[in-house]
């Protein structure tokens, strides 16, 4: 990774859907004929991974929104990213996964098993 990039990563569905808000507010999107430069379907429609963004986009839309632009501009893990809390790796925030992998759920338990049994002896 060169220096001062910031790292790729998987964008939310909040973030896909704030994007998908903004193209329609770009002077280049037109509904029926999608982006007017590229006579075709708007790249940023389809936008999974940050990274590689319309320069158009970037420069005049994306600023009518700072959190989001804050959020794609950042470096590192996502903003609401939880912390593993064996290791301190990036886990994420859906569902009900505590523990950044297998690795990390084993010694977990592993240590709550020990504590247990340390309470129970005394």
């Amino acid at each position: 990774m060169k220096a001062g990039q910031a790292q790729r990563r998987e964008l939310t569905r909040a973030e896909r859907t704030a994007i998908r808000r903004l193209v329609k507010r770009c002077a280049n999107y037109d509904a029926e004929y999608g982006c007017l430069p590229l006579d075709g379907s708007c790249y940023m429609l389809g936008k999974w991974w940050t990274g590689g963004y319309c320069r158009y986009f970037q420069e005049a839309v994306l600023p009518l929104d700072p959190a989001l632009e804050a959020a794609l501009t950042a470096e590192g893990p996502r903003p609401d990213f939880k912390l593993c809390p064996v290791c301190g790796g990036a886990v994420a925030p859906d569902g009900r996964q505590t523990y950044c992998s297998a690795a990390c759920a084993r010694a977990a338990l592993r240590r709550q098993k020990r504590d247990y049994m340390r309470r129970k002896r005394r």
